[in-house]
């Protein structure tokens, strides 16, 4: 039986890619505020008072993780929850003073992280990268069958 190779393997390739970007993550960015919480902290900025299902849709986290993470901004003092006077079943987020401080100081570092994480690549592959990850996140996350190829969804055959 032949081996892998692993340099034509996208799970490996998307390991090392999220390897790199942790580390790079936490020597530039912050070894507190991990990358999702920032993802939520600047998804509040940029729309504020969501609700809790939103925010994971818009951020890309299943229900499980979106709980987890809101639950651990809200320990740091980062969120509030409030109801929503429309719905009192429903509780709606929005930063603290502490969190809208803290997602500008963490959003000058992210952006300084990802020039260095993209200067391998011209800016034109910078764009066609975004593009052809993006599609790929996409397309995956549309899968109601994960066994279910994505041909037809988009990608070429």
């Amino acid at each position: 039986m032949a081996a892998v190779d692993l340099n034509t393997h996208p799970g490996h390739l998307a390991r090392r890619l999220q390897q790199a970007h942790y580390l790079l993550w936490n020597a530039m960015v912050s070894e507190e505020i991990t990358s999702p919480q920032f993802a939520v902290l600047n998804t509040l900025v940029a729309e504020p008072g969501l609700d809790q299902r939103t925010v994971g849709e818009r951020v890309g986290l299943d229900r499980s993780t979106v709980a987890e993470v809101i639950a651990r901004l809200i320990r740091r003092e980062l969120l509030d929850k409030v109801r929503d006077p429309q719905d009192g079943r429903r509780f709606l987020l929005r930063l603290t003073d502490d969190g809208v401080r803290t997602q500008r100081r963490l959003a000058v570092r992210a952006a300084r992280m990802s020039q260095v994480f993209l200067a391998p690549l011209s800016g034109d592959e910078q764009t066609l990268f975004f593009d052809l990850i993006r599609r790929v996140a996409d397309a995956a996350e549309g899968l109601r069958n994960p066994a279910e190829p994505l041909a037809g969804r988009g990608a070429s055959t």
